[in-house]
């Protein structure tokens, strides 16, 4: 039996929360190794619909979840996620719900740095979420930050809140902000805590027992490859690794335990927020991509923006991440349409190129080159098999996975769970 990682292999909302749920009710244990409350994943069970940010998505179906060491925790938000999941009938306890007591939490201070450089930022704007993400981030690699395991000894954290608090206090005045309030913050600490620490744990030695009975581990990144921190669309990315690697650093299982990497890929190409998108189509053809496929973040409500779908950038991240196979989602929302592109290259200055640049400046001068398909006027939505596919569609897909170097382990044609046509089972490859 194989561990399954998976990640989003373009900008992120290709519908990691269908397939995720779909393969956790069928693992023994769901880990989210990077990212914090800025994703979303957005599971249909039956008639319950469950937005999840923060938690891992086998908890809907009460297999062992854990949060990893790789993640940033806003305590409050997975207060408030566990309450409201609880109110849905989710049960949420520490036998099937573990967090990294190394994990590094979001405070307060970092939601206010968050909207103070975005508000400040004017036309370099980044994006962000606004929920704290990335100056957590800069506060683990700092050497600041304040863990999950520290709620159980705030009486002896003077030095380190000297140290978060000089560096937020410089960063504040900047921007004409009072200091830090350190008694307030301790206060909120010390009422968060013992809710955080009933679920805390060395969870590295518990996914290692787990392991080492032969249970079957998923795990589940949050944010696209396309926003990797390393790899993506800098400076338009996220604060942390979201490559499939980031499994093993996140987790604390090692790179032999991650097993088939699945990329979810979205049949189209969509982005929420600034950066820059060489497929993005802002006519009808955009308009009408958006609204069948209901093109709204799940945290944000941020409308996304659409466009036709990028074999070069999706190719380079299934390299970059070393996917073993794609799980393509949406492909219903192109029902319909007389013809259908894809990108398989771009101009830049009189070159064709095979690959994404770095450089922002590149990245936005390049010209998709496109191939054009014929569409289908059969419909795809609930499909289960080969069989119920239109021919056309059937083209579709075969001509995606030449393109991008990878082969289609599975076929998502709704959000229901058992909407999938499996083509290769990532737990028995």
């Amino acid at each position: 039996m194989a561990n399954v990682t998976v990640i989003g292999a373009q900008w992120g909302d290709e519908g990691k929360g269908k397939i995720v749920d779909w393969l956790a009710s069928r693992a023994d244990a769901v880990v989210r190794f990077q990212g914090g409350h800025n994703a979303g994943h957005t599971l249909v069970v039956g008639d319950q619909t469950y937005k999840l940010s923060l938690l891992p998505s086998g908890i809907v179906t009460g297999t062992l979840s854990i949060i990893g060491n790789g993640v940033v925790l806003d305590p409050w938000a997975l207060k408030a996620e566990v309450e409201k999941l609880s109110g849905q009938g989710v049960k949420i306890n520490p036998d099937n719900f573990a967090l990294a007591d190394n994990c590094p939490l979001i405070l307060p201070l970092h939601r206010d740095l968050d909207g103070l450089r975005e508000s400040a930022a004017g036309a370099g704007k980044i994006g962000t979420t606004g929920r704290g993400i990335g100056p957590a981030y800069e506060d683990k690699v700092g050497r600041r930050a304040i863990r999950v395991c520290d709620l159980a000894h705030l009486d002896a954290l003077d030095a380190q809140f000297d140290r978060l608090c000089a560096h937020h206090d410089a960063l504040r005045a900047g921007f004409g902000q009072k200091p830090v309030d350190r008694e307030a913050l301790l206060a909120d600490l010390r009422e968060i805590a013992p809710f955080v620490l009933q679920f805390a744990q060395p969870v590295w030695k518990r996914l290692q027992t787990v392991r080492k009975a032969g249970a079957r581990i998923l795990f589940e990144g949050a944010q696209g490859v396309l926003l990797d921190v390393d790899h993506g669309t800098y400076p338009f990315v996220t604060s942390s690794n979201t490559v499939s690697g980031t499994a093993a650093s996140g987790s604390g299982l090692g790179p032999s335990a991650t097993g088939f990497v699945l990329g979810i890929v979205k049949a189209y190409t969509t982005r929420v927020g600034s950066g820059p998108f060489p497929t993005e189509l802002s006519d009808e053809v955009g308009q009408r991509l958006g609204e069948r496929g209901h093109e709204f973040g799940t945290v944000t409500g941020r409308k996304r923006r659409c466009g036709w779908f990028d074999a070069v950038l999706t190719r380079q991240s299934c390299a970059i991440s070393g996917v073993t196979g794609i799980a393509l989602t949406k492909l219903d929302v192109l029902d319909g349409f007389d013809k259908v592109k894809i990108c398989t290259g771009y101009r830049l200055r009189g070159k064709v190129l095979d690959y994404y640049p770095a450089h922002a400046a590149d990245q936005a001068e390049v010209e998709p080159i496109y191939e054009e398909m014929d569409g289908w006027h059969g419909t795809t939505a609930g499909a289960r098999s080969w069989a119920d596919l239109p021919a056309q569609a059937i083209k579709y897909i075969q001509r995606v996975q030449e393109l991008i170097e990878t082969p289609v382990a599975l076929v998502s044609t709704s959000p229901e769970r058992e909407d999938t046509i499996l083509v290769r089972d990532p737990f028995l490859d």
